[in-house]
């Protein structure tokens, strides 16, 4: 019986450390906030109107020879543009059918 000495103090590890992993990640995710406990609010007129001063910026870097710099304003442009989209879409989806 010297063989399961070892056996039983390495199962009995195990399952202790499996008992504590487990409790410290159910307590994490008890007192977590949900992801949608705060919304998520944007104002797409501002998020156009910043996109189309990056746009003109774009512009205006190009005229002046800077064709890297005016890639990454109209990059950065792309991205308010996409992003004013989808939180224009997420407005629109939002909404509660007419038939209800």
């Amino acid at each position: 019986m010297r063989h399961t000495k070892p056996a039983r103090r390495t199962l009995t590890a195990l399952l202790a450390t499996t008992l504590l992993a487990g409790g410290v990640l159910f307590g994490q995710t008890v007192t977590a906030e949900p992801a949608a406990a705060k919304p998520i609010t944007c104002n797409v007129k501002a998020l156009r109107a910043e996109a189309h001063k990056e746009r003109d910026r774009a512009a205006r870097l190009k005229r002046d020879g800077a064709p890297a710099e005016a890639r990454k304003a109209l990059a950065h442009a792309d991205a308010l543009e996409r992003r004013a989209k989808q939180c224009a879409d997420a407005d629109s989806n939002s909404k509660p059918p007419l038939w209800k």
